[in-house]
């Protein structure tokens, strides 16, 4: 595949997960994607990664993550993501819901193998998001 056809499958795939549409990532995801929530952690299946979006949405119902900029090379499509939203639903990392509105930066690695995502690397300050929680503050 192309890098614009590497770029367009990863904005679709995003896409796809804003509108929680769980059931449609099986058809983004290669038949051997590993999900990484942090480094050296792997997820093998698209089911971990199905997990960690619903838990997002369950813990912040109103939350949106645009892409602010995704750069291309190869079979690598880094995506860079604001996210926003309000903690009003279940406990997020064990802090019950404290409606505080959260934003922060989240950076993503994808590699595309036979047309699909096969590998999903996510990285994303957890203490700042704690820290907007009023958590460590």
């Amino acid at each position: 595949m192309s890098v614009k056809a590497n770029k367009d499958l990863v904005r679709r795939f995003f896409e796809t997960i804003e509108e929680e549409n769980y059931d449609a990532l099986k058809d983004f995801c290669h038949q051997d994607f590993v999900f990484y929530p942090q480094l050296d952690t792997p997820y093998p299946g698209v089911e971990g990664l199905i997990e960690s979006e619903k838990k997002n949405f369950d813990a912040f119902p109103d939350f949106k993550m645009p892409i602010i900029s995704m750069v291309a090379e190869d079979d690598l499509v880094a995506a860079y993501f604001i996210f926003e939203g309000t903690h009003t639903g279940i406990p997020f990392v064990g802090v019950p819901a404290t409606g505080n509105k959260v934003r922060f930066s989240l950076m993503i690695l994808l590699r595309v193998s036979e047309g699909k995502i096969i590998e999903q690397r996510s990285h994303v300050d957890i203490n700042d998001i704690l820290r907007q929680l009023g958590v460590n503050s």
